[in-house]
């Protein structure tokens, strides 16, 4: 590292400043827990101020050997309309359970559906588990694929760089919002939709993702008590072994965070529900190191709000992916659902 660099100064404070709020086991839980929960919502920015109409608009509708799909489009707020695709399985009991899924950076949704574009599409669906909804159709549950703000069919066009969310994640910054917390309000606003739809049954909805989509779970379940599970991959870390200690996107990045809390401290907004924690051993953005002490963290929030069997952690054995297996075992497990 160069002698002036500002990077010694910024680790050294994620190594040695104690968050404001960090977890104290012998604090008054529920009023450390309002304390976090007011915090977060600021940092993640300035929201909508009501919500406008969805006007959901379903463009088309195909029936495929064992799941019907709808291609539906609605709004969140002005100017902002978000495309997804809705995979309902054939043989399941309805209403039936639905899992919000949520692609990483990459090219798009497209992935969340093995669908391949583009020729490095293809290794990120068959060398890791990306394909979500075929999965979750599997398990017997419902899949809604959404496309992420600054992604696929929703990127940018102001990119001069591969990384796609750069300039609204600025942007977002410059005008007192975050680009996490607009991906948070569209995941909200999903959950609206699906609450109008009378095959899925509104108690027993989901969130899961990898990478970026995972961070945007794992937020998005702190702030929508109406997910009832979820299951974030690649993406719950110390800050100090991810995105404080090396260049990742901007998007993951909320103003001033870890002056309060790290990741693990935040779990308190989703217990007592169900959280399923996956990181990869060898993931070389959230250092595994990072992930167990986070995590570490987790339970015993968990353990302080009487929930201690209600989080796991699944470790998978190779880099920055979803482990299909053994996730959904212990998803399955974890919800109870039955198909």
């Amino acid at each position: 590292m160069k002698e002036f660099s500002p990077d010694l100064y910024n680790e050294y404070l994620l190594r040695n400043r104690k968050p404001k709020l960090a977890f104290d086991e012998q604090a008054d839980y529920e009023a450390w827990r309002q304390q976090v929960k007011e915090k977060l919502t600021e940092l993640l920015g300035d929201m909508p101020e009501e919500k406008v109409p969805l006007n959901v608009r379903v463009e088309w509708e195909k029936e495929h050997d064992t799941f019907i799909e709808k291609r539906i489009i609605f709004d969140t707020e002005p100017f902002a309309s978000v495309p997804c695709h809705l995979w309902v399985p054939k043989a399941a009991k309805k209403p039936c359970p639905a899992v919000i899924c949520l692609q990483g950076h990459s090219t798009g949704m497209h992935i969340s559906m093995g669908r391949a574009i583009y020729e490095e599409d293809k290794e990120l669906i068959s060398g890791g588990d990306r394909d979500f909804a075929p999965q979750i159709v599997k398990e017997g549950y419902a899949a809604l694929v959404l496309e992420q703000r600054a992604f696929g069919e929703r990127c940018s066009e102001k990119v001069n760089t591969s990384t796609t969310c750069v300039h609204p994640a600025m942007v977002s910054l410059l005008v007192g919002r975050t680009l996490l917390g607009g991906r948070v309000w569209d995941v909200s606003r999903a959950i609206d939709v699906l609450e109008t739809l009378p095959e899925i049954d509104n108690d027993r909805i989901a969130c899961m993702g990898n990478s970026g989509g995972g961070t945007a779970t794992y937020y998005a379940a702190c702030m929508d008590e109406r997910i009832k599970i979820a299951m974030p991959s690649c993406a719950v870390c110390t800050f100090e072994q991810s995105i404080g200690i090396m260049r990742h996107c901007d998007c993951n990045y909320l103003p001033g965070m870890q002056k309060y809390f790290d990741m693990g401290e935040i779990s308190c907004l989703i217990a007592p529900r169900k959280l399923v924690v996956v990181n990869g051993k060898e993931d070389n953005g959230f250092l595994l190191p990072g992930a167990l002490e986070a995590f570490r963290v987790i339970q015993k929030v968990y353990e302080k709000a009487g929930c201690k069997d209600n989080c796991v952690q699944i470790i998978g054995q190779e880099g920055h992916r979803f482990y299909a297996n053994p996730s959904w075992n212990v998803f399955r497990e974890m919800s109870g659902w039955s198909v």
